[in-house]
């Protein structure tokens, strides 16, 4: 358990959970090598608890990113501390993958090929947006859009405004 101060980047219009840096070593068992970039599960006054990554911020802290919802959900404000718990998140992707997209992928082999081909913060993004859908045939559908997209684009130079159809 450790109290975790709430802050907001102006520049990037986020609110934040700050990391102090023998946190980030405590979490990575005390390697200084990979402390940045880790992926953890976090749980907020025993309220809240999602998957996310830690960022880097300034002078050896880094931070978790904390949304408007969950802010007000938790009824707390900038400038306030909060009780977290931090896990390192041994998921492949730090997220739930979905049914639905497993299914997809099954079906199609070059899709599945393309996918697994990508950088793990691509992999990671897809299944993000896929998961906010509801309805199991909507996830259907946006599965279908991603990889569709993915193999019309070269392999090699997918980029996000690609994937989600921009270009």
């Amino acid at each position: 358990m450790c109290e975790l101060k709430i802050g907001y980047l102006e520049k990037l219009k986020l609110h934040f959970l700050e990391v102090p840096e023998p946190l980030l070593l405590k979490l990575n068992d005390n390697n200084e090598t990979g402390k940045f970039n880790q992926r953890i599960i976090i749980s907020v006054e025993n309220m809240l608890s999602w998957q996310g990554g830690i960022v880097a911020l300034v002078e050896g802290n880094d931070y978790i990113t904390l949304s408007k919802a969950r802010m007000k959900s938790l009824g707390v404000h900038v400038g306030d501390s909060v009780s977290c718990i931090l896990e390192k998140d041994q998921s492949e992707l730090g997220h739930e993958f979905p049914i639905e997209f497993q299914e997809v992928l099954s079906q199609d082999p070059d899709a599945k090929d393309r996918f697994y081909k990508l950088s793990p913060g691509k992999q990671r993004t897809i299944i993000y947006y896929i998961n906010q859908v509801k309805s199991s045939d909507k996830k259907i559908e946006k599965c279908l859009f991603f990889m569709t997209n993915l193999k019309n684009c070269p392999e090699g130079k997918e980029t996000m405004r690609i994937l989600f159809g921009k270009e």
